[in-house]
């Protein structure tokens, strides 16, 4: 089959390598119909996610039908067209039993990677290095499904791909980002980054009751998506200073939650923002941390900063005594996306929301280098791209 591997950074190539296999019984083995490239993959293109291997597969935002089941798959059969949640869940230990897919303790062999970093192993996700399973990922003609029962959703055949397959990772990742701000009606939700998570954020913001949300971002068709598909007001960062601005958007006080939805290769602007990128450059620092920095300093007193923008490691001068002095609440993590998929598929089914919205692009998988660097570089005005396979 045809696959996207990842040689080194900025070096992807579209190869032919062996089909998969089922090699557990509740596997299942999916002909890969829509595909697409996350911001989370761009950190792998540049180079800064440990652990990959030349030749490795990426991808981990996808759908498809399946073509081959294992024995004990109970929920699916040949030829059901689902949709899958990028985050590998076993779906029988304590943290999948508490809805906390990404931490699930079963599915990442490569768990032990992961312990002198984070304390305790995560689960795996497609295509996203070893430290965090080394399972293939889904920029391919097939793939392989493990825990397909818990993963893998089966969805109506009379939607397009590009409006369920953002369901699999960046919508519920935005949604989480907004549930956990804990929004109460009035509330002000702020949201660094307006790409595909950040406009599901945004979105989901809406959704849950925010009455007013902002995007901050320095892309001008992001901000102008970001007005059109969630009523966000707009904040180009490089023309004013966004911490500024939010407090006159809100009367002085600062939004009652900020999402980040940037990540780690954060563009930071002056003097700090030229220190994070020579920092993470020789590797001193593993993250550029300008959006935390300037979150924290911006939300309101006793306010909820979400992060779920994907950081690799360690980062330096977090801003520790705001946290603690203004009572800020700090969550985040990778998306529990089992938990969030059947809920938004509904609530498109309903009609409620159109995540189609976010593609710009669509070209074959065998275009993928191309569209890695006009996604990268937002080149003809470029947001999201799907891949057809």
């Amino acid at each position: 089959m045809k696959a996207v591997c990842w040689h080194g950074a900025n070096d992807v190539r579209v190869e032919t390598v062996p089909d998969p296999k089922i090699l557990n019984p509740r596997d299942v083995i999916l002909r890969v119909t829509a595909t697409t490239i996350c911001g989370s993959d761009l950190h792998i293109y540049d180079g800064f996610i440990p652990s990959m291997q030349p030749g490795d597969i990426i991808g981990h935002e996808f759908m498809g039908e399946v073509v081959e089941a294992g024995s004990e798959v109970k929920k699916l059969q040949v030829g059901d067209r689902v949709v899958v949640s990028s985050i590998i869940g076993c779906g029988q230990c304590f943290f999948c039993n508490q809805q906390m897919w990404s931490l699930c303790d079963n599915s990442n062999p490569n768990s032990w990677m992961q312990e002198p970093l984070f304390g305790f192993g995560t689960s795996g996700i497609f295509g996203y290095s070893h430290l965090f399973g080394g399972y293939a990922g889904a920029q391919a003609e097939y793939v392989r499904v493990p825990f397909a029962d818990y993963g893998a959703v089966k969805v109506p055949s009379d939607l397009p791909d590009e409006m369920i397959l953002p369901i699999s990772d960046a919508f519920p990742t935005g949604y989480m980002g907004a549930d956990f701000c804990n929004i109460q009606p009035g509330d002000t939700i702020a949201v660094w980054g307006a790409g595909p998570v950040g406009l599901f954020a945004l979105k989901s913001a809406r959704l849950l009751g925010a009455e007013k949300v902002i995007a901050i971002d320095r892309i001008p068709e992001r901000l102008q998506l970001a007005r059109e598909f969630a009523q966000a007001d707009t904040i180009h960062y490089e023309e004013v200073d966004a911490g500024e601005a939010l407090k006159e958007m809100t009367g002085g006080r600062g939004p009652d939650g900020c999402i980040d939805a940037v990540g780690m290769e954060a563009h930071g602007m002056g003097a700090m923002g030229l220190y994070d990128k020579v920092k993470q450059t020789v590797r001193l620092e593993t993250d550029r941390p300008h959006v935390l920095r300037q979150m924290m300093l911006a939300c309101r007193k006793g306010g909820t900063v979400s992060i779920m923008g994907v950081y690799a490691g360690f980062i330096d001068k977090m801003p520790m005594g705001a946290i603690v002095n203004k009572a800020l609440t700090v969550r985040m993590g990778q998306m529990f996306g089992q938990k969030y998929i059947p809920m938004l598929l509904d609530r498109v089914i309903n009609g409620e929301v159109d995540p189609s919205k976010v593609f710009t692009h669509q070209l074959p998988l065998n275009d993928a280098k191309q569209a890695y660097e006009m996604f990268k570089h937002k080149q003809d005005n470029c947001i999201k791209v799907l891949l057809k396979p």
